[in-house]
């Protein structure tokens, strides 16, 4: 499905949008559990300094290690797949409703040619799949299951590609929190490392993984969530649409058999 230029540009704000709402609430969700951390340390070691609480973004971001690269990655393809969809998941651009009356008046009238021709002139998965049919209709020697077969194909083409972008904030949605399991586990290795080496006084050291373990944590399901969510949001748009495209093609070929008979 193809989109102009100036229909790309709102998805850029939308993208823009997104990243400062997500910063924002990374912020704050990392800033508590920053806080919780610094309350531990201060009872295991009073005499500790307690951390900054006025920790910038970029420091959090910096303390929560390796895992953050993979979930700054996931985190922007998932809110690009979140604004393509929007954009793309829609009735208009799918069905195509508006030329239905004329294709639904040239096949009553068995104008093959004419059908066609308006598929050809408004292309989108309903007119293709139409097209599809059409392509196997002989008016003197006409064959419903020619027609049905070249239909249930091309529907099975041209519904598949736009699901596949949806499918992909699936995958975003389970692989988040895992990124962020891994870099829970290897904050954790590293705060057992210290304990290991320097016994369990070195509160401060043992902070900064733990603090590592809870970020990663934070960040994987800040990503996740919203990726999951939106996955099953589309996935029931799209199947509503779906459905909404197998009436329209049906009740064309009804119109066309009924015109064939009556011939």
């Amino acid at each position: 499905m193809k989109i102009s230029k100036f229909r790309l540009l709102p998805s850029f704000a939308a993208i823009a949008l997104f990243a400062v709402v997500t910063q924002w609430t990374m912020t704050q969700t990392l800033s508590a559990q920053t806080e919780a951390a610094t309350e531990v340390v201060e009872e295991v070691d009073a005499e500790v300094a307690p951390a900054d609480d006025d920790k910038s973004f970029i420091d959090m971001y910096k303390a929560g290690g390796w895992a953050m690269y993979p979930l700054t990655l996931l985190s922007v393809a998932g809110f690009g797949l979140i604004v393509y969809n929007f954009m793309a998941v829609k009735p208009g651009p799918i069905l195509q409703s508006e030329i239905v009356p004329q294709l639904d008046e040239a096949l009553t009238a068995l104008d093959i040619e004419k059908a066609k021709t308006i598929c050809d002139e408004n292309p989108a998965p309903t007119t293709n799949i139409i097209a599809a049919g059409l392509a196997r209709v002989d008016v003197n020697h006409y064959n419903v299951e020619q027609v049905k077969e070249a239909v249930e194909e091309a529907s099975a083409e041209e519904l598949a590609d736009p699901f596949v972008l949806i499918n992909y904030l699936s995958v975003i949605g389970s692989l988040s929190p895992m990124v962020g399991l891994l870099g829970t586990v290897s904050g954790m290795v590293k705060a057992f490392n210290v304990i290991e080496a320097e016994g369990a006084g070195s509160a401060q050291a043992l902070a900064g993984n733990i603090s590592e373990a809870l970020i990663t944590t934070a960040s994987g399901m800040i990503v996740g969530i919203p990726a999951m969510f939106f996955f099953f949001f589309f996935k029931n748009k799209y199947g509503k649409i779906t459905s909404r495209v197998g009436r329209i093609v049906g009740d064309l070929q009804f119109t066309i058999n009924t015109a064939i008979t009556k011939r």
